[in-house]
């Protein structure tokens, strides 16, 4: 297993559309492992597999705090159940060290495939359902800060721009 490197806005990588995983193999779920590790690691609760430059529609989540609820999303296809949008704080490790309120629906259903290429459906609710929304942004190249107004967008482009200039 190994930790891999997250791109950080504004890394144009980001923008990527991720393509459908046409089978699931044991380089998958080794993948699927590194992921996970990676998200742990770093730390956060949701991981889409864009965000470590590999353009497939592949997402770890897990918003329990011992991480012990992992789950995996293969070709993820979301519903939105019911619920009215609800505004809810969001961070993202791919934006590290900001958060903003982002507009979401509380209740959602997804099918996906799991680890082992089994098709699957759940419904998810509140943290967890704003979680899959938002990995799934991810795999369509949209980021939660386009959620936000241009001028916040920018300031967050230019400070993290400014840190990565520092660290080179």
């Amino acid at each position: 297993m190994a930790i891999l490197e997250i791109l950080e806005f504004p890394d144009p990588r980001l923008r990527t559309v991720a393509s459908k995983v046409t089978e699931v193999t044991n380089e998958t779920r080794a993948l699927i492992k590194d992921m996970f590790e990676t998200m742990y690691e770093a730390p956060g609760i949701g991981l889409a597999a864009t965000q470590i430059n590999v353009h497939k529609r592949i997402v770890v989540i897990d918003v329990s705090e011992d991480k012990s609820q992992p789950l995996v999303f293969i070709n993820p296809e979301v519903t939105v159940l019911t619920g009215e949008p609800h505004e809810m704080q969001e961070g993202c490790l791919s934006v590290p060290g900001f958060y903003e309120d982002v507009t979401r629906i509380d209740h959602v259903s997804v099918k996906a495939l799991d680890k082992n290429g089994k098709p699957f459906e759940m419904e998810a609710e509140g943290l967890l359902a704003v979680c899959i929304q938002h990995e799934l942004d991810h795999l369509n190249g949209k980021l939660f800060v386009d959620y936000i107004s241009p001028l916040k967008r920018n300031r967050i482009r230019k400070k993290l721009e400014k840190q990565h200039k520092a660290n080179a």
